[in-house]
């Protein structure tokens, strides 16, 4: 018999077929019906009713929505700096040579992310309780004031933290990845050229970083203005700070499945796919024109 050849149009067809299948059930397909909800709007008197961009010029005017963004923006502020700066310097240090049980630390620092964001967050309100926490406990046994991890002034920081804890070895990782591959040679030279393990690590490693630097920044980007796991669990311990548009992630769940306002919902995980999108090509735009000058 004789042998079917299958030209290399074809296998690559094949074997990318899978993926585009999916992509196109699991991503686009919900993407174009939640765009299609977002144009049309339920009324008690005549039923579901299409209005066009009524439900975007409402969301765009929304307070709550709008707050909820700039919380979101403030959190990306706030957190992610710090995240990357200790992935950094993690990385930095294994890569050095110089750091006793290397593989035990590094180990210790990707853990966090290993576990589940949901008992990450239910781990640490416990922590932060202020009822039966440590913290609290420990406050009550030295007669101090127990801070109040959840209250206000702290809560955002608190929520940093927590996201800080389980993300900071996955970035690690990334940084440490992109440091391997880098040509010996390039040390070698700097060495040659008198730089110390300071002047490496600014002049050499840093540079090189600079494309895993923007990959880790953008995955923050949608990380953070996807924030939903961490205010939603630590919700129930602080009712009264954290409502129903703490974070516009939240703020569309509640519409959905709370308040039943399918369509209102859809619009605004419409719109809030778009601010990342928008954020996110603003920031590579910077980084490519940064790193042309």
């Amino acid at each position: 018999m004789r042998a079917v050849t299958m030209g290399p149009r074809r296998a690559g067809a094949m074997f990318v077929a899978p993926f585009l299948a999916l992509f196109l059930l699991l991503f686009l397909a919900p993407l174009g019906y939640a765009a299609y909800l977002s144009l049309f709007q339920h009324r008690l008197i005549g039923g579901t009713v299409f209005v066009g961009l009524d439900n975007y010029l409402k969301a765009v005017t929304d307070p709550v929505f709008l707050r909820g963004i700039a919380r979101v923006a403030t959190f990306f502020v706030i957190q992610v700096p710090v995240m990357l700066v200790l992935a950094l310097v993690f990385a930095l240090a294994l890569d050095s040579g110089l750091l006793r049980l290397a593989r035990v630390v590094r180990l210790g620092i990707f853990v966090p992310y290993a576990v589940p964001s949901v008992v990450a967050a239910l781990m640490w309100g416990y922590l932060y309780g202020p009822d039966y926490g440590p913290f609290a406990q420990l406050g009550r046994l030295l007669r101090l004031p127990a801070p109040d991890f959840l209250g206000g002034s702290w809560l955002l920081g608190s929520l940093a933290n927590v996201v800080t804890w389980e993300f900071v070895g996955y970035n690690m990782i990334i940084l440490y990845a992109a440091l391997r591959t880098i040509s010996p040679d390039l040390y070698e030279a700097a060495a040659v050229d008198g730089a110390g393990a300071w002047r490496i690590a600014w002049s050499v490693k840093l540079p090189a970083l600079r494309p895993a630097l923007v990959l880790t920044l953008l995955f923050s980007v949608i990380g953070s203005f996807q924030l939903f796991n961490e205010p939603k669990l630590l919700q129930p311990l602080a009712p009264s700070v954290i409502d129903s548009g703490y974070t516009a992630n939240l703020y569309a769940y509640s519409l959905a499945f709370t308040g039943q306002q399918v369509n209102y919902a859809a619009t605004v995980s419409f719109l809030l796919g778009l601010v990342i999108v928008a954020v996110s090509y603003g920031f590579l735009l910077a980084s490519n024109r940064r790193r042309a000058v």
